[in-house]
């Protein structure tokens, strides 16, 4: 047995790529874990993961570790990069205004706490990191520490206080920021937060039971019908308007003329054979006249059916509520058979209502029969059609011109300023994604391959930093454990409540959204689903988007920041 696991320990330390995969395995299986209703995540599985390989003596190549990490600020820029553009737009100024508010306490308040107690540079940029939830610190203080050009060993001793102090105050930091999300906000605020957003809803014109404007707002499907007696002569857009103000629409007709498109006007006889689209509760349901008429027709049916994104970039439709923007669109082309499956902000999906104001950067994704879909599209201009081919030209371009951007560093003294090679790589990406959004032949870049950047990138940075550091995390967890766990708190709550006050009595912004935007200025993605669930709605959502652009740069200037703050001072 003793030989088994001195032969794994030493093909691990020969192979630290190996034990990096098997890191990132294990990682992944532990963030599946759940503790009640949350789930720890693959990055906290992950860190433990690394934590508990690294206690083999393993070293993971700090080049390796730092290719990850710019795989992951590509993805992170790539995605936020129309929401950090519209974020400097004049009518995201308090949303803006409230991010930087957030960003600059958290790190006035990392800083004073690591004066006062003595945290060196490492422990500072973990704070930091895990306090206000964000990896894109870790990578940057990570680098920051490296040009320090101190000793071997103590830059080791920094880079494991660093990994111990995210690792202590992660947890901490997600538990808190949900705390002052759910229960703390709503009390300071006095209100009912589930009532708030019902509110809202109703403003916004949301139904609640199927979050749209229309019932086409959703998933649809396309059924076959005989057409009864008592419906015979009428024309097919007097048959779609019998389904009002639900919105259903005959595809194809089969009659004693063979198989056709339907026409608005084409008159319709008892017997003809038609394909309505809609959505599955109107088509299933007794609402449904045709109901009891429903054939089975596969070749009837087989239908070529497309979904394509289309992401707001019309300036005659920017800042208009979704009903006008189907106004303006129904006068210029008919929308009959195209649906608006869902709208993402910042990759959130948004409430849909007729009240509710899309912005430049929004995605549409809009479904129906290809034809109708290619003339809706015509008009609106680019969109995404569905591809499996990477641009990795300009990945890998944004990388490599990024970091040199972000290389060249002003010396003053024992001071270097400088962006860092990782802002360089964060904002090259930003332009690329926002070049996409209002270009899309350009740099495409698949939904599926950005998750796979941004999870396995930040995954893999995070277990090589979990398991260079193994050998002294128990030691260093004993000896600043207990005062990391209230330090974690305090830096994570500090900037959640002053900015809910100042939302609140400066700006007067709806709770929901004002919450929102705390949780997207923290850029806690379990805080937003914390927030959803408990308000049973979306609302949140409308706030998220450019805060959470906003802070995921700020915060990655920050890990260097804190690092030659407290190593300076």
């Amino acid at each position: 047995m003793t030989t088994t696991i001195e032969w794994i320990r030493d093909a691990l330390r020969d192979h630290a790529e190996v034990a990096l995969f098997l890191a990132l395995a294990a990682g992944y299986l532990i963030g599946r874990l759940r503790i009640g209703s949350f789930k720890l995540g693959p990055v906290v599985g992950c860190l433990l993961a690394g934590l508990a390989v690294g206690q083999f003596g393993i070293v993971i190549p700090g080049v390796l570790g730092r290719t990850f990490f710019l795989l992951f600020l590509f993805a992170v820029g790539y995605k936020t990069g129309p929401q950090f553009v519209r974020g400097l737009g004049r009518n995201a100024l308090p949303q803006v205004i409230l991010a930087v508010l957030f960003a600059a306490t958290g790190l006035l308040t990392t800083y004073s706490v690591a004066r006062v107690l003595g945290f060196d540079a490492g422990t500072a940029v973990g704070l930091l990191a895990g306090g206000l939830h964000s990896a894109e610190a870790v990578g940057t203080g990570s680098d920051a520490i490296e040009k320090l050009a101190l000793e071997e060993n103590v830059d080791r001793t920094l880079t494991t206080n660093m990994a111990i102090a995210y690792a202590v105050t992660y947890m901490v930091g997600i538990f808190a920021g949900i705390f002052v999300l759910v229960r703390i906000g709503p009390w300071v605020l006095r209100i009912d937060l589930r009532a708030e957003c019902q509110k809202l809803e109703n403003e916004l014109g949301m139904k609640k039971d199927e979050l749209g404007v229309f019932s086409a707002y959703k998933q649809f499907v396309m059924r076959a019908y005989k057409v009864p007696e008592n419906m015979n002569n009428r024309s097919v857009a007097e048959l779609e308007d019998s389904f009002s103000p639900e919105r259903v629409f005959v595809e194809r007709v089969k009659n004693n003329q063979g198989v056709m498109d339907a026409d608005p006007s084409l008159p319709l006889v008892a017997g003809d054979l038609i394909v309505l689209s809609g959505r599955p509760k109107m088509l299933g349901g007794s609402n449904n006249p045709l109901h009891p008429y429903e054939v089975e027709e596969p070749a009837l049916l087989d239908i070529p059916a497309i979904a394509v994104d289309y992401i707001l970039e019309r300036k005659d439709l920017r800042h208009r509520t979704l009903a006008e923007i189907v106004e303006t669109l129904g006068g210029e082309v008919a929308t009959r058979g195209v649906y608006v499956r869902k709208v993402l902000r910042a990759g959130e999906e948004l409430p849909l209502g007729s009240k509710v104001v899309l912005e430049r950067g929004d995605v549409l994704t809009l479904i129906g029969a290809k034809r109708h879909v290619d003339r809706v599209a015509a008009q609106l201009g680019p969109v995404k059609r569905p591809s499996n081919a990477t641009d990795l030209i300009s990945v890998c371009l944004a990388i490599g011109i990024g970091g040199l951007i972000g290389l060249p560093a002003l010396h003053l003294a024992r001071l270097s300023i400088g962006l860092g090679l990782p802002v360089g790589v964060l904002l090259a990406s930003l332009v690329i994604g926002w070049l996409h959004s209002i270009r899309p032949a350009f740099s495409k870049v698949p939904e599926p391959v950005v998750w796979l950047l941004d999870s396995l990138g930040l995954t893999a940075f995070v277990a090589s930093i979990g398991i260079n550091a193994g050998p002294g995390f128990v030691h260093g967890v004993r000896s600043t454990g207990l005062a990391l766990l209230i330090t974690g708190v305090i830096v994570c709550a500090v900037p959640y409540l002053l900015t809910i006050l100042a939302g609140h009595y400066i700006f007067r912004l709806h709770p929901g959204i004002l919450l929102g935007i705390c949780a997207g200025s923290g850029t806690s993605s379990p805080g937003l689903a914390a927030l959803q669930e408990k308000a049973e709605s979306r609302v949140p959502v409308l706030g998220y988007g450019v805060s959470y652009a906003i802070n995921s740069v700020l915060f990655a200037l920050w890990g260097s920041v804190i690092v030659v703050l407290v190593h300076q001072g």
